[in-house]
């Protein structure tokens, strides 16, 4: 069974997932990818129930700028490739950000892979807290972000790195 609820952000509209105790999808209103036409669910099983309640309180506490780092479970669905893409992008630290080709040399990849690292980061499903926003394009360009580039922009502000775009 999976369970939905939708939350209120600075962002906009954010719809969470989780399944089996793990959350599994953080997506913002108008996100690429964003499942369409789900309600928030009824009669959500209680492990899933307090992840989205922690989740909630998370993400509430991150945009009040009293969290850096989440510790709500998570569980990736994605083929081995994009499960190493995200789990790589926890390795950023709130405050700092890494390019493509970064990223694909921190999983031992050469640069040239940059562009598979990009679309693996582009389909993030744990907006946020995958902090799929913290990584940049080559000279620090504010390439794609699944949720738009003005809320890359916000979160990377809140962050700490609006001196750096400008």
């Amino acid at each position: 069974m999976t369970s939905y609820r939708h939350i209120d952000s600075p962002l906009g509209t954010v719809l969470l997932r989780a399944q089996q105790g793990h959350l599994t999808g953080v997506y913002f209103s108008g996100q690429k990818y964003h499942p369409m036409g789900i309600a928030d669910s009824r009669d959500v099983p209680p492990d899933d129930a307090a992840v989205l309640d922690r989740a909630q309180a998370e993400l509430a506490e991150y945009f009040a700028g009293r969290r850096d780092t989440f510790t709500v479970p998570v569980r990736f669905a994605g083929s081995p490739f994009q499960q190493r893409v995200w789990q790589a992008l926890l390795d950023i630290p709130c405050g700092e950000t890494a390019s493509y080709g970064e990223l694909a040399r921190m999983l031992g990849l050469p640069p040239t892979h940059a562009r598979a690292v990009g679309g693996a980061v582009g389909r993030n499903p744990l907006s946020v807290i995958v902090p799929c926003h913290r990584v940049l394009g080559s000279a620090g360009a504010l390439t794609g972000y699944a949720g738009g580039i003005d809320r890359k922009r916000a979160l990377l502000q809140r962050e700490g790195i609006g001196a750096v775009l400008g």
